[in-house]
């Protein structure tokens, strides 16, 4: 089991920056790839960004260039630094650590959600 937690959410200007956590704790050694997402009202949760345990990471079109992944292995956290903020990247956030088990079945967790909102 994996438990992720994500932290950071809040009210920003339209331009301006925030930085999202996720703290996971649990079986953190069987996570494959730590990932954003995030779902805006009447709209399908689509993915951010992504980041694997080899260090790999991908990003979503509409945030390439202005979102940055990382991760902290000593603090068990990943984070998403959020620049040039606009009103369409406003949404509820999740953190989503998986892992792969046995004959490859893939076994998602997920935070709860960090509320962003930006203002125009």
């Amino acid at each position: 089991q994996v438990q992720p937690a994500e932290s950071g959410g809040g009210l920003v200007q339209s331009g301006g920056s925030l930085r999202l956590s996720c703290l996971a704790s649990g079986s953190i050694f069987s996570i494959n790839a730590t990932g954003w997402y995030r779902q805006a009202p009447g709209k399908q949760r689509e993915l951010v960004a992504v980041i694997t345990s080899g260090g790999s990471i991908n990003y979503a079109d509409s945030v390439r260039g202005r979102f940055t992944t990382s991760r902290d292995n000593a603090k068990n956290t990943v984070y998403l630094q959020m620049n040039s903020l606009k009103p369409e990247d406003a949404a509820v956030y999740y953190c989503n650590a998986y892992r792969t088990g046995d004959w490859g079945i893939r076994y998602d967790y997920w935070g709860q959600g960090t509320q962003v909102t930006v203002s125009s």
